[in-house]
């Protein structure tokens, strides 16, 4: 393999996807929820520069070309698997994040199959704007979990009604609101909403591959 820069940024994001998960074992929140987010964001970043740089200075190499989509899924899903644990095992995040695992496993394993012939499924423009997606998503569903984590925080326990009678009264702090309501529930609906957006295009390029290789599934008679 060739340690140029785009390589090395490839390899950098493939450590980075544990790296995520890292934070919660080593910080206290929120700071473990602001150090993923930033890991994640910047990782994220270098999956548009690696590509552009290797073909503006034409060093793409097959070492590159073979780790990249493995850094991408890798940053997906253990991203997926820490977000889907500390936003309660909401149904409406675990569904979505669902169909996008399912997704990458039944392409992983058509690519397998498929050996030699895998280039068949080479990477689409629309399978570019999923992981744009994917990771849009992740990030303002880290943003979220951070920021309900300091109301929580802030409500110390209390009920919604008794909360608001400790603020009136001058006894709490007030959560951080966005307009009539507080900051981490705008972030966690744009970010589920995303999410589903990010299933969707997921399963249209699962089906499109599935497609593009059923040719190569048929029996021979």
């Amino acid at each position: 393999m060739r340690w140029n820069i785009p390589n090395t940024l490839t390899v950098l994001r493939l450590l980075a996807a544990p790296g995520v998960a890292l934070m919660f074992l080593y910080f206290h929140r929120p700071w473990a929820d602001w150090f993923a987010l930033a890991l994640f964001v910047g990782a994220a970043i270098t999956d548009w520069f690696d590509g552009y740089l290797a073909r503006l200075w034409k060093q793409e190499s097959k070492f590159g070309a073979m780790l990249d989509p493995i850094a991408d899924k890798a940053m997906v899903v253990i991203a997926l698997m820490v977000i889907t644990g500390y936003n309660g095992m909401n149904p409406w995040l675990i569904l979505p994040a669902t169909l996008i695992l399912f997704r990458e496993v039944f392409v992983s394993g058509l690519r397998e199959f498929l050996g030699a012939k895998a280039a068949l499924l080479k990477v689409t423009q629309l399978a570019k704007w999923k992981t744009t997606a994917q990771m849009i998503a992740i990030a303002v569903l880290f943003l979220g979990t951070g920021l309900e984590y300091l109301n929580g925080v802030a409500m110390q326990g209390m009920t919604t009604d008794q909360y608001a009678e400790a603020v009136s009264a001058g006894l709490a702090d007030p959560v951080r609101a966005c307009g009539n309501r507080d900051c981490a529930s705008y972030a966690n609906l744009v970010g589920i909403w995303l999410m589903w957006l990010a299933a969707a295009l997921t399963l249209l390029t699962g089906w499109e591959y599935f497609r593009k290789s059923l040719p190569f599934l048929r029996e021979d008679t």
